[in-house]
């Protein structure tokens, strides 16, 4: 219940965005232990002695499991509600962590990831199905931008501090380092969190109020939260499958810079390893800054015009659009300076559009906004599971890095073609499953 001297206060509180910080702290603190490998990969290859294959399927195995348990960890924060489901996950993802440091094979360190992968599959979409709790349509997209930028200061902060620190200390206390925050987060989150803003009180009716402006029927009343879910309804729908066709793409282009980009730099434009972390942390920062750009877009678009075609698809086609061109032109200079700054704006576009696919599974999800998106992020992360193993596979086989580039524009340009047939105005629960939805 709420505080009635609380609720009686005629201006708003700002508890809706501490509650946007405490997630937007997880999925920091998520990709801080999950970024760290990319930039010590060439050291644990070659003290493990491990192959550039066996390399690939090391990091890929993350993904894995991260999207096998999409859809069981969305139902989990669906049936238990965010704040017990994110303690769970962000302890069982810190020892998962630790336990990385501790591998001394290749069967420990694959062990380790799946471990990490399942815990931090449902992240995202029990952060999205609070987001729509606690923030009005007209918010969403920055707040869930909010939440992307957050995952690239942790990938940032891993991957400029993995590079420095491996120097300075061996890198299994690297890994057990970055294990220790996550449990003291999940302890305070825990403690301070809270499902749906009247249970927390310390808000105000004023404010209320703003958060269920323009929500309507999408304000989830927490007795609704184990309704059945339409899963055959949602998958036959094909704007769906466009959906999660852009994830597949964009997760793929985005894994490249999480995953060997660091080796790429290496072996093709004579980079150090602690060189490699620190550009590849500008690739992050880029991806950081796009991702609150394309949120404040997003959400001032469809302010100004009302219209969730021209913010979520008409975005998403122009970004990646730009992206796929900055990664091409990459591909044509050999100097490091230059190439990383060219794929660093491509991964700013990149990121830009980001927003529009986790506001799109609010506006379509209805009453099940996890199970939606974690569908949407599942695709994506098979995509990602494969892309390290495939990147090693290709470099193998043609031995040349800058046809990987040529590669992942065109992989780009590919997610844009699919936002093409995302119509976002659909509501995946109700109605028919006609190829082209009519905007209404």
């Amino acid at each position: 219940m709420t505080d009635g001297s609380t609720m009686s206060s005629s201006r708003p509180t700002w508890v809706r965005y501490r509650a946007l910080g405490w997630l937007c702290l997880m999925a920091a603190l998520a990709y801080l232990c999950r970024n760290g490998l990319g930039v010590s990969e060439s050291t644990i290859r070659h003290e493990l002695a491990l192959t550039r294959q066996q390399s690939g399927w090391m990091m890929a195995a993350f993904f894995w499991s991260y999207a096998l348990f999409q859809v069981p960890g969305g139902l989990v924060g669906h049936v238990w509600g965010t704040r017990i489901a994110l303690t769970l996950f962000v302890v069982i993802w810190s020892a998962a962590t630790a336990a990385l440091g501790m591998a001394t094979q290749l069967w420990m360190l694959l062990g380790a990831q799946l471990a990490m992968g399942a815990a931090q599959a449902g992240l995202f979409p029990c952060s999205v199905n609070s987001v729509s709790d606690w923030m009005p349509t007209s918010r969403r997209a920055f707040s869930t931008a909010s939440l992307g930028a957050a995952m690239q200061l942790g990938a940032t902060a891993a991957a400029v501090m993995t590079g420095y620190l491996i120097i300075i200390i061996h890198w299994r206390w690297v890994f057990i380092l970055y294990s220790f925050p996550g449990v003291l987060a999940g302890i305070w989150f825990y403690i301070h969190f809270r499902n749906l803003p009247d249970e927390n009180v310390s808000i105000n009716q004023a404010e209320l109020n703003i958060i269920r402006e323009g929500q309507g029927e999408a304000a989830k009343p927490p007795v609704q939260r184990a309704e059945p879910t339409p899963w055959l309804t949602i998958v036959l729908r094909p704007t769906m499958w466009f959906l999660c066709s852009q994830q597949v793409f964009r997760t793929a282009g985005y894994m490249f810079f999480a995953s060997w980009f660091p080796t790429f730099l290496q072996e093709s434009r004579n980079v150090s390893i602690s060189d490699s972390g620190f550009l590849q942390g500008t690739v992050f920062i880029a991806s950081l800054v796009g991702g609150l750009t394309g949120g404040a877009v997003v959400d001032w678009i469809w302010i100004r015009t009302g219209s969730l075609r021209w913010s979520r698809q008409g975005m998403g086609i122009g970004c990646l659009s730009l992206c796929g061109l900055l990664i091409l032109a990459a591909y044509f200079v050999n100097d490091a300076g230059p190439c990383v700054l060219l794929m660093a704006a491509g991964a700013f576009f990149a990121a830009m559009s980001g927003p529009c696919a986790f506001a799109a599974t609010i506006d379509m999800g209805g009453k099940h906004i996890p199970q939606v998106f974690a569908l949407m992020n599942m695709s994506g992360n098979f995509s990602a599971a494969a892309c390290p193993i495939l990147v090693a596979t290709f470099v193998n086989a043609t031995d040349n890095w800058n046809l990987v580039v040529v590669l992942f524009a065109l992989i780009y340009f590919a997610a844009a073609v699919c936002w093409a047939f995302v119509n976002p105005t659909v509501k995946l629960t109700e109605g028919d499953s006609c190829f082209i939805d009519a905007e209404r």
